[in-house]
């Protein structure tokens, strides 16, 4: 289990296959590897506004058709919901998600003088 990796998270209130989301790890490595129960994820909606805080995604990424992340809509999941791998973001679908993610969480870079 890595950042940028693509799961299938089944739905709590439902046993429709159907009713499952597809959700990017977001959280540092770090994070990942340690003992901590959750990780932070966003997820992948068919719906594309263009905003600055989604991923464009796709076939390339595991996914059957075009989606995009969702980064103003973070959450926190349990490891063990995380078992239906999908696929993982590339170099350059990881940079896009970095900076989609500062742009959503408002992370302004530090000036160095």
């Amino acid at each position: 289990m890595k950042r940028g990796d693509i799961y299938l998270v089944k739905k709590r209130s439902s046993d429709d296959p159907r009713k499952r989301r597809a959700f990017v790890i977001v959280s540092r490595q770090i994070l990942i590897d340690s003992k901590f129960a959750t990780v932070i994820c966003a997820p992948i909606y068919s719906t594309i506004s263009g905003l600055d805080t989604q991923v464009i995604v796709g076939i390339p990424e595991g996914l059957k058709h075009e989606s995009a992340i969702h980064c103003d809509n973070l959450v926190s999941l349990p490891k063990s919901r995380l078992t239906d791998y999908v696929g993982s973001l590339g170099i350059e679908k990881d940079a896009q998600l970095s900076e989609a993610l500062t742009f959503a969480l408002a992370i302004e870079e530090q000036q160095t003088e």
